[in-house]
Parts: structure tokens; C-alpha cells; sequence
């Protein structure tokens, strides 16, 4: 948990519809719970951000690929390059844990893509594409591959990729020097659960997908056997207050203690609050509770435990919530932020 000496900023993606800064980047008040602008960033349609684990670079979406960015020490942001990816606009981005390969989530075209990092953080060459197979164009949208999510386990030896049109999450080898690819598993889902975003636990040892379309997550337990990844189904937790109404469940974001798990339902228009067992791994919820806006696309608790914000994607707002995870109460603590169509935020804590 943070304390009251560690500055912040948030960066916050958004899409561009006449708007050509596609990066916001606030001062985070940690006390009051709120954001003070800061700087914005020209970029079209950044559709998710995501940090190098060595919190020096920035990595986002863009209209045909994806561009790096230098952090600079007082959180502004400096343009290393762009890359394509070889394709349609990426929904999703990640590093692995030696920040040598970044991965692509590819919802429109089904497609993965790895591209290899350079050590001054400058994106490099496509190391692999993968394109998800499927029932053809006669399918319906929920039977197409949308590749939604791609993470590494923590122990940087499984690529996990969530497909939301195909209900199940694949489980790739990574070959560290090349940067290719190769089938270990699959985690199948239940049919039209639609697997969105992946957590996972401090240890490494618990995995947390959220499925957009049954509105739930589902906790399994990773361990590794004579070289093979194995995933067993432990707990599934509702996102809602009520059962199946056509909501879709959206966010899923840890707390930086790894003490708190946070999940979105857009229709419903609530953020969850779920207490991890760090020994189990199993989720006790805290509180599921209405965010003031429409369409919670993006939702995370601030470093201090303390507070909440809510990005809300129709209503073109963030919310901000003081938060008490014991009483399970949420109490609206600062004015709304105007902001169009944002996508996601993440916390950075300053150096030095």
C-alpha cells in the first residue's frame, strides 16, 4: 500500500473521435482521491497502455501498431518509435517479465502478434503471428476468434491468451531467444462465457479471468510438471448484483498489494471489490457498488487501497469513490472528470 510520502501519476487511454490526444496523464491527489491534468499525448485511438516491469517505458496502441515511449522522471512521456504489427488495431499489450517481448492482442482479426524488444526500450521486429482459427465467416460474433488479452505467467514461462469469441484460453510455450510460439494447453472455458482479461496472484500460483458475457471470474490454480503447465478450476464468483440481465463484464485490475481484486460491469453500470486469499487463492467479495456513469470500460483502485476510479466510456466521464473495504461502502469523493471515450488507466509511481 502506498504511502503519503510516493507521488503518482495515472496515465488514462482513450480513443480520438476529433480529439487527437489519445494519452492523458494526470497528477494523482492521493488524499482527496482525485486526478489534477497534467499533460496530454498525441495519439490516435489508444486502445490500452501498458508499462515495461523495469517502469521505465510506456507501451500503447495505435491506429496499425504500436508505439513506445520513454518515462520521464517527473511521469511526461517522450516517443521512442512506432512499429506496425502487421494487421488491425490491437485491442490489448504486454511485456514479459525481462521486458524482451511485447505481445499484441488482436480482437478484429483474431490475431496474436510478438515483437521483439530493444534494451533502449524501442520496439523491434515482429518475432511471431499467430491468427486464431474459427467456424468461418458463418459463425456467429460470439464463435470468431477475438483475441482479448495475452499475459505471461509469473514465472515468464507461458504466454496466456484469452479468446473471447472461442471460449477458451490458450496456453503458449515462449522460446526466449527467437520470440516464437508454440501450443502448450488450452484452458476451456464454459460455452458463451466469452474470456476478456487475466490476473494473476502475487505468487504466481492463482489465475483470474473475467468473461465478459457470463459476467462472472473464474479463479484456477497454476502449477508446472515435468515441463508442462497444468490449470485447475478452483472458484467461479459472480461480477454482479443480479444473475443474468445481458450485462457484460468488462475490467478486471489487482490493487498494487495484490490485497484486492477489481472487476467492471458495464449495463449494470457497478464496480466489485474482491478481498484474495494470498494462501488459496479463492475471492471474498467486499462490496458490489454503482459507479455514477455509463459503461465502466476501465476501473482501478488507487495505490492507497483507499480509493476508486471508474472510466467510464459512454457517458465520457471518471468517477472517483472513497472506498472502505471492510464496511463495504463506497461514498463519491471528488467532482467528475470529463475525458471522451477512455479505454484504460494505470498507476506509475514516480522515482526518486
Amino acid at each position: 500500500m502506498a504511502n503519503s510520502k510516493e507521488k503518482y501519476v495515472a496515465y488514462v487511454s482513450t480513443y480520438t473521435m476529433g480529439d487527437k490526444h489519445g494519452i492523458r496523464i494526470y497528477d494523482v491527489d492521493m488524499e482527496s482521491g482525485r486526478f489534477i491534468e497534467k499533460d496530454k499525448v498525441e495519439i490516435t485511438n489508444s486502445s490500452y497502455v501498458t508499462i515495461s516491469k523495469n517502469k521505465k517505458f510506456l507501451y500503447s496502441i495505435t491506429d496499425f501498431g504500436v508505439e513506445a515511449y520513454t518515462i520521464l522522471e517527473d511521469g511526461g512521456l517522450k516517443l521512442i518509435n512506432f512499429a506496425s504489427i502487421n494487421g488491425m488495431r490491437g485491442c490489448y499489450l504486454a511485456t514479459d517479465y525481462e521486458d524482451k517481448f511485447l505481445f499484441i492482442s488482436g480482437y478484429h482479426d483474431g490475431k496474436l502478434t510478438v515483437m521483439r524488444l530493444n534494451p533502449d526500450g524501442s520496439i523491434g521486429d515482429i518475432t511471431d503471428e499467430i491468427y486464431h482459427k474459427s467456424l468461418g465467416g458463418v459463425a456467429e460474433r460470439n464463435f470468431r476468434p477475438h483475441v482479448n488479452c495475452a499475459r505471461m505467467t509469473h514465472d515468464n514461462k507461458y504466454l496466456l491468451v484469452a479468446d473471447q469469441g472461442m471460449d477458451h484460453v490458450n496456453v503458449y510455450r515462449l522460446n526466449h531467444e527467437d520470440g516464437t510460439l508454440q501450443l502448450a494447453d488450452v484452458v476451456r472455458g464454459d460455452i458463451e462465457s466469452a474470456p476478456r482479461h487475466i490476473k494473476m496472484s502475487k505468487n504466481g500460483k492463482f489465475i483470474y479471468i473475467i468473461n465478459e458475457l457470463a459476467c462472472n471470474i473464474t479463479v484456477y490454480q497454476y502449477e508446472e510438471k515435468n515441463g508442462n503447465p497444468y490449470f485447475d478450476r478452483i472458484q467461479t464468483i459472480s461480477t454482479t448484483n443480479r444473475k443474468s440481465l445481458g450485462y457484460s463484464a468488462s475490467a478486471l485490475t489487482m490493487s498494487d498489494d495484490y490485497q484486492y481484486l477489481l472487476a467492471s460491469t458495464p449495463g449494470e453500470n457497478t464496480v466489485a471489490i474482491y478481498k484474495v486469499d494470498k494462501d488459496t487463492g479463492l475471492l471474498e467479495q467486499c462490496f458490489c457498488l454503482p459507479i455514477s456513469g455509463e459503461y465502466p470500460k476501465d476501473a482501478a483502485i488507487f495505490p492507497d487501497n483507499k480509493h476508486i476510479v471508474s472510466l467510464n466510456h459512454t457517458s465520457n466521464t471518471m468517477t472517483f469513490f472513497k472506498a472502505d473495504m471492510e464496511k463495504g461502502t463506497m461514498m463519491m469523493c471528488a467532482k467528475e472528470i470529463r475525458v471522451d471515450l477512455p479505454n484504460c488507466i494505470t498507476f506509475y509511481k514516480l522515482r526518486g
